[in-house]
């Protein structure tokens, strides 16, 4: 199989970094994910091992252990090499419905106007575009989604905010975001989504996994409303689509 080289480096005492070339690639990281589960149906079966899976790497953490990196440096050199087809794990398109009413999209104004452009405008071009959830870290279930509009474009903000709301929508650089939780943040904030992305209490805490695809609509305040209390008493769903293979 023709695959991306990769380098191993050590990662502290408990795990390792693979790491692929240094671009935001979605072919990239399709090979990422295809060894993730390769690795961890064929290789790292034992309850020991979590992989974490990025932009241009995979974290491999064995919570009980020490890894002998020479070891495994060696046994994931092989193991890629050896790299074979295996069942890829369901994929989804999410569509999240965000509002962009001013009293939420707090830099919405800002953002049209350094863009040179109109407020329905930027709306148009965010909800306009299919992301790709390439990682997920910062905070717990904060989705770093590739694939926001060339037009869109824009550095963080000089000054970040002390205080950034639950469900803030950002935007920075090639990126787009959603704040899961009340946090400190430089992004620059067009929006509002209702939906919970993170909750410590259930099962599956993040009901999105990297290689996801995530699209926004626009819905107004009082739709917004509607949507956190369904959210609070647990009967919001959140639209989503299989991926086909």
């Amino acid at each position: 199989m023709n695959s991306p080289k990769i380098n191993i480096k050590p990662f502290g005492v408990h795990s390792v970094l693979i790491e692929w070339p240094n671009e935001v690639s979605e072919h990239i990281l399709e090979k990422i994910l295809h060894f993730e589960t390769f690795l961890s149906k064929e290789v790292l079966t034992e309850h020991d091992w979590e992989l974490v899976p990025s932009y241009n790497s995979l974290l491999v953490i064995n919570r009980t252990e020490e890894i002998d990196f020479a070891k495994i440096s060696a046994d994931i050199h092989s193991w890629y090499g050896q790299l074979k087809e295996t069942a890829k794990p369901d994929r989804y398109l999410w569509r999240l419905p965000v509002t962009y009413d001013l009293e939420f999209g707090l830099d919405l104004e800002d953002v049209a106007s350094q863009l040179n452009k109109s407020i329905e405008e930027v709306i148009a071009l965010h909800t306009g575009a299919t992301y790709t959830v390439y990682g997920i870290g910062f905070l717990p279930g904060f989705m770093y989604l590739g694939g926001i509009n060339k037009e869109l474009e824009l550095p963080r903000r000089a000054n970040p905010r002390p205080k950034v709301s639950k469900g803030a929508v950002g935007i920075a650089g090639k990126q787009a975001g959603i704040y899961p939780q009340e946090s400190p943040g430089g992004w620059n904030i067009i929006g509002n989504c209702a939906v919970p992305i993170f909750d410590a209490s259930k099962d599956n805490p993040c009901f999105v996994s990297v290689g996801d695809k995530i699209e926004f609509y626009k819905i107004s305040k009082a739709e917004h409303d509607l949507r956190l209390i369904e959210a609070e008493v647990g009967i919001y769903k959140p639209e989503k689509i299989k991926i086909d293979a």
